[in-house]
């Protein structure tokens, strides 16, 4: 009877660590099966990317829950800071947005952290602040609705757009 019940816990611990193995496995396959378009978490792809004018796009990415820009992502508004200064005329509104996960209120300050983070970035490239309105949208623009890790990273983001 002890023998058959260490046999039943023994049979019971390798059936878990199997099945733990497998879900490992197939979570690894998703992560490659998205490729160069993700890199960490931050999504590195050009869908849906405007631009503001010619090589300047509008739009930075963001790590899961951060407002850190990244070295990507700095580049992008050098471009774009480089381009209001020889646009004087032009006021831009910073839209930040976050993915789905997450409360309302969460995402809503999250978003607005990320465009406050794009602007100061702006301001840093002598951007004056009276030029650069910011907004958030939380997760309630995404520009993917899906519920996959690449979903996720392209809706982490802050738009430049033009005001008015």
């Amino acid at each position: 009877m002890i023998l058959s019940k260490i046999f039943k816990n023994t049979l019971l611990v390798i059936m878990a660590c199997l099945v733990l193995s497998a879900c490992a496995t197939k979570k690894e396959a998703t992560i490659d099966s998205i490729g160069g378009q993700i890199q960490g978490d931050v999504y590195t792809g050009t869908e849906g990317v405007k631009y503001l004018a010619d090589g300047v796009p509008d739009r930075v990415f963001f790590a899961t829950n951060e407002s850190i820009l990244t070295t990507a992502s700095r580049e992008t508004l050098r471009a774009q800071a480089a381009w209001l200064r020889k646009n004087s005329d032009i006021n831009v509104i910073l839209e930040g947005h976050a993915d789905e996960r997450g409360t309302r209120e969460y995402n809503l300050a999250l978003g607005e952290r990320r465009a406050n983070s794009a602007k100061d970035y702006l301001m840093t490239y002598g951007i004056s602040s009276d030029r650069i309105s910011v907004l958030s949208y939380g997760k309630e623009r995404p520009i993917d609705s899906g519920s996959t890790p690449l979903a996720w990273s392209k809706n982490r983001r802050s738009v430049t757009v033009k005001a008015n």
